[in-house]
């Protein structure tokens, strides 16, 4: 089973790319951030039409997540629980039947959080505090819990392309990566580093003064694996030619394969 995560930056300016990276990747299950529209807009037809179903957690020009699965999910939740009053549109969580038993797959697209010293910054950190509580929670039920997503979390060093450009920068702030670790010492296991020690390892490249064609890139999207779902893991890919297609997302996806059968 291959299970996706791509920052797509906008699903209606990019619905070309992500039919055809559909068709090419094969996705069993793809989880999308950044979709930029309401539940009504999004392009559900031209993806049902490929024989996946669509799950969405929509939100007018801003945020928004996707899910997008070749079966339909036994259960679907919506919202990051642990503040009423955030009506941003980040968080979606499916649950599928496998071979033995079900995996739960949740999509997120954390907050940037800059500029830093702002409620900005304060909502990223309590985003972050409230994930650690989700996933701890979820833990309990110890079953293969995959958290997968844009977490705008640049985990050490190596992962960015200069840490003097982000050493400031609320993607790479102490505060940031130590809120980072307390999710990980929960138990979970990135994807990408617990099969590859490569560096650098990037999935993305700003738009702004040739990022992309120095490699000037940062890792920031990430598939954080329980226990259960570590043990699953087969392999990782960065598909970052993706980057170089026509009207591109700054992101590239992120994509794991797994020992699960699907029923």
């Amino acid at each position: 089973m291959k299970i996706a995560t791509w920052n797509i930056n906008g699903v209606k300016a990019r619905v070309d790319s992500l039919l055809a990276w559909l068709k090419a990747s094969d996705p069993d299950i793809a989880c999308l951030q950044e979709i930029k529209a309401v539940d009504e807009a999004f392009p559900r037809f031209e993806i049902e039409a490929l024989g996946y179903h669509v799950e969405t957690h929509g939100q007018k020009g801003f945020n928004g997540v996707a899910l997008i699965s070749k079966r339909r999910p036994d259960e679907v939740i919506r919202g990051l629980p642990g503040e009423d009053s955030d009506g941003q549109s980040r968080f979606i969580e499916g649950v599928f039947s496998v071979r033995g038993g079900a995996i739960r797959v949740c999509c997120l697209y954390l907050p940037n959080g800059n500029p830093t010293g702002t409620e900005k910054y304060a909502y990223k950190l309590r985003w972050m505090q409230r994930l650690t509580a989700f996933a701890e929670q979820r833990l309990q039920l110890e079953e293969p819990l995959i958290l997968a997503g844009d977490y705008n979390v640049i985990p050490e060093a190596h992962d960015c392309w200069d840490v003097k450009v982000w050493r400031d920068d609320a993607l790479f702030l102490p505060e940031t990566r130590a809120a980072f670790r307390r999710l990980r010492n929960l138990g979970f296991t990135d994807a990408v580093r617990a099969t590859s020690d490569e560096v650098p390892l990037y999935s993305f490249w700003d738009y702004q003064a040739g990022c992309w064609q120095k490699n000037f890139g940062i890792r920031i999207d990430h598939l954080m694996l329980s226990p259960e779902a570590a043990d699953k893991l087969l392999s990782t890919s960065i598909e970052k030619h993706l980057r170089s297609w026509e009207k591109p997302s700054d992101h590239v996806p992120v994509t794991a394969e797994f020992a699960f059968e699907a029923l």
